[in-house]
């Protein structure tokens, strides 16, 4: 047995050539998720023409707009165009719950007032602290890019398939840690020349590409820099549309 990994969006924040925002969709025999639900997951899905219905869980690695602000456009799906009535699970870090529902009321006021047809279940990570949900087991851990809220990079365990997948996050050492043995690594390359401390870029990562022990390796969350400069890249790159069998 293995999963599926479909790549909604590839792109960063600025949906750099035209690419749309962050969301991997991973389907497997025991149960379906998404990480991260960028603002154009929904509209990729359809584009792909994948089922929103099909989701059990969505697991968000950090509170910014290009990684959760699709959310309210799914509920709105699951309550007009596929009524849901079974409940839907965001798993995310500290104060997902609140800034989900702060999200919602923000952008479908009246909406938000009245009670969802399914219920919303939020299970809040902590870093480090393994979580079992139904069949599938989640591992967060902090990652450096915010510098007071949590951002995380989380590796799942599903039907014996590991897929790590790095959020948004400057260079750290737990990368190399908590990529040996899995089978994707889904790993963010936001910059080529640029070079920050919360996001990463790819002469960093190709320096460190023997330490990796994923045994495949596909960046995403592409910015403009390495899009431009694609012809020099010698590791896997995302696109929109892509799909992994793992």
């Amino acid at each position: 047995m293995g999963a599926r990994v479909h790549f909604l969006g590839a792109g960063d924040a600025f949906s750099a050539g035209g690419r749309h925002q962050a969301g991997y969709l991973v389907s497997a025999a025991s149960t379906t998720f998404l990480l991260d639900c960028g603002a154009t997951t929904l509209t990729a899905m359809k584009r792909d023409r994948v089922d929103p219905t099909a989701i059990d869980s969505i697991l968000i690695s950090h509170l910014h707009g290009d990684h959760f602000a699709g959310l309210p456009f799914l509920f709105l799906e699951y309550t007009y165009e596929q009524p849901r009535d079974r409940p839907l699970r965001i798993v995310g870090p500290p104060g997902t719950e609140a800034r989900v529902g702060a999200l919602f009321r923000a952008t479908y006021k009246e909406l938000a007032t009245k009670p969802l047809p399914f219920a919303l279940e939020f299970i809040e990570l902590t870093p480090g602290v393994p979580v079992t949900v139904d069949a599938l087991i989640i591992e967060p851990f902090r990652v450096p890019h915010q510098e007071h809220d949590v951002s995380l990079a989380l590796r799942t365990r599903v039907d014996n398939t590991l897929i790590l997948y790095s959020g948004d996050t400057g260079w750290t050492e737990g990368l190399i840690t908590w990529s040996q043995g899995v089978d994707l690594f889904i790993c963010e390359c936001c910059f080529y020349e640029t070079r920050v401390d919360f996001h990463l870029d790819y002469p960093r990562l190709a320096e460190h590409r023997a330490r990796f022990g994923a045994r495949r390796m596909i960046l995403t969350h592409l910015g403009r820099e390495v899009l431009a400069r694609r012809d020099r890249v010698e590791m896997d790159l995302a696109h929109d549309g892509l799909v992994v069998e793992v």
